[in-house]
């Protein structure tokens, strides 16, 4: 009598845990998950990222009211030299900034919360945009790439550099390491690279919980 077939071994599914989810494909057309516990706070570490991880246990205690719901970096991760464009078409990379520390910031005109957090942006750029400091934000508008720049102007916003990808393949780099979830996300972006602290959704980010935060991030001779 032949052998009865081997079972085949059981295949455990994962169900992965979201605080909520939001369908934002108005711009882009997907749909994304929401929320600060999808993080993926297990991805692989790297060496050289280690100082950012002990900058974010060292600017935990400050990470409260309006930049609560900032996540900090618990192993070094170097984020993807996000590649886009300036306002001249010009094309730059992440690492354009390297020695800086910069607040990565993705926004488009369809995400309301995005429209509504700009100001603050732009106000955070007024007080701390220098040598040591920037915010660039980089617009995923996928259609009329007049669209956000007409924004901008007609809202008096003219601190921030206008960086764009008409793509959105910054958001897919930042989603594929787990640091892209919803719109607005803002990842805080040490001089290497490597990530500081990331928030999923708007922020207060010219108030004085936020200026103090960063700033504790700047060198003390930055003179702010």
């Amino acid at each position: 009598m032949p052998e009865p077939p081997s079972p085949r071994p059981a295949v455990t599914r994962r169900i992965p845990l979201a605080i909520g989810a939001v369908l934002i494909g108005v711009g882009v057309g997907f749909a994304v998950i929401y929320g600060v516990g999808g993080l993926a706070r297990d991805a692989a570490g790297d060496p050289a990222c280690r100082s950012a991880v002990d900058v974010a246990r060292k600017i935990a205690p400050l990470a409260h009211g309006e930049v609560a719901a900032l996540t900090m970096a618990t192993v070094p991760l170097r984020l993807p030299d996000l590649a886009f464009q300036d306002a001249d078409g010009k094309p730059r990379k992440l690492s354009d900034w390297r020695g800086k520390t910069v607040l990565v910031n993705l926004w488009a005109t369809w995400c309301v919360p995005c429209r509504k957090e700009m100001p603050a942006l732009e106000g955070l750029q007024t007080k701390l945009g220098g040598a040591n400091f920037e915010v660039v934000a980089i617009n995923i508008d996928t259609r009329d790439p007049e669209k956000p720049k007409n924004f901008l102007k007609e809202a008096n916003l003219s601190r921030l550099d206008y960086f764009s990808d008409q793509k959105a393949r910054v958001f897919q780099d930042l989603k594929q390491i787990g640091r892209a979830l919803g719109m607005p996300t803002s990842v805080l972006v040490d001089g290497q690279g490597c990530e500081i602290g990331t928030i999923a959704g708007p922020a207060e980010w010219d108030s004085d919980d936020a200026i103090k935060l960063i700033k504790a991030v700047l060198p003390p001779a930055a003179g702010y």
